[in-house]
């Protein structure tokens, strides 16, 4: 049985649009479009592991606010909790330091992108929330 693995993500919005990252190709998963975040390490708090992975993967510092949404999925390879939080960039200006790609969209503009499977359910709800 696969242990469950703790992932963070945050929706972050700048006016009617959200940002999402493109995963380097070497990757699993690799060219899909996702949040930005990553995994929990040991110890860390969900908010805390949202900070370090903003820092790490784009350069910015955010502020996180409450949780938007959770989703279990079960990849072949990894079994995810992922936590989807509302935040906003406190300071900084997004770079690429780790994806391929980053993009401000509409909630109407979803299905122009192909996104990671655990994402999908997240995208439904801000679609229907937000069209």
């Amino acid at each position: 049985m696969k242990k469950q693995t703790e992932v963070v993500a945050a929706l972050i919005w700048n006016g009617d649009r959200f940002m999402i990252c493109q995963r380097p190709a070497h990757k699993a998963r690799g060219l899909l479009w996702e949040f930005v975040g990553g995994k929990v390490e040991p110890g860390e708090t969900k908010q805390a592991a949202l900070v370090r992975e903003c820092r790490e993967e784009l350069g910015v510092t955010v502020s996180v606010g409450e949780p938007y949404m959770d989703v279990v999925y079960d990849y072949p390879d990894l079994l995810v909790h992922l936590t989807l939080f509302s935040a906003r960039i406190a300071e900084g200006t997004p770079r690429l330091l780790e994806h391929n790609d980053l993009r401000w969209i509409t909630p109407a503009e979803i299905p122009e992108y192909d996104f990671c499977p655990a994402d999908v359910e997240i995208l439904d709800k801000i679609r229907a929330n937000f069209i």
